[in-house]
């Protein structure tokens, strides 16, 4: 299941965001240098280079908004986090009908992500370009998401996906992948579902032993589920 999650930046961490990117020091290279051999054949788009000073300070940004976000949080059950990157789209520009790969090096580490969930965070206004849809495929015609600067999309990493040719202007985007405390999609939805319902009916004055009962569902199903 995809869900948008609104402002995950405020202003003022947009602004840094784009303003950075926007730089003209800023280092784009060829989108297809971190791609592999089936996302290079289908790929045309430019990236920061994930390397660089520019890549980690705007990262930070994006994971201290994710760290204080409590729909992120909840929803994602967020074991690990890959360092955020940037890519953009100008007219021409698209990315084909792929799927993230699975298994992901954390660059400068030993270390290794499982990519339960993969993550776009908009930073283009959408009437600043043309096209540039993000589409998530199903058996139909897939779901279509061009969402407002500072909104975020995450969704099962499983999930092929392409983004449409942009016509006009340029598509500005962040994305990475998140390894959940949680592998199961299903479970996963099941605990966001049952947290936001707590939330609601905690906010509703319902009474405080049925509130600990439902807490108490929640964490020991979560204390089951999670993998670390």
């Amino acid at each position: 299941m995809a869900l948008r999650i609104p402002n995950v930046l405020n202003q003022a961490q947009l602004t840094t965001v784009q303003s950075g990117l926007a730089a003209p020091e800023a280092p784009w290279v060829d989108g297809r240098v971190t791609a592999g051999h089936q996302g290079a054949e289908v790929k045309r788009n430019q990236q920061i280079d994930e390397g660089s000073e520019t890549a980690r300070s705007l990262g930070n940004v994006i994971l201290t908004a994710l760290e204080r976000n409590p729909l992120f949080v909840s929803a994602a059950l967020p074991n690990r986090v890959y360092p955020p990157m940037f890519n953009r789209y100008a007219a021409g520009m698209y990315f084909g009908s792929h799927v993230d790969g699975a298994i992901r090096r954390i660059p400068g580490t030993h270390q290794k992500l499982r990519a339960d969930l993969s993550a776009t965070l908009f930073l283009a206004a959408p009437d600043s370009y043309e096209g540039g849809e993000l589409v998530i495929e199903t058996h139909d015609d897939g779901q279509s998401f061009k969402l407002d600067a500072g909104d975020l999309l995450i969704y099962p990493t499983t999930s092929r996906h392409h983004v449409k040719p942009v016509t006009r202007g340029t598509r500005v985007a962040c994305f990475f992948w998140i390894q959940s405390l949680i592998r199961e999609e299903a479970q996963r939805d099941q605990l966001l579902l049952l947290d936001r319902t707590i939330q609601r009916l905690t906010e509703a004055g319902s009474d405080a032993d049925s509130m600990v009962a439902l807490a108490s569902v929640y964490h020991n199903l979560l204390r089951q589920w999670t993998e670390l």
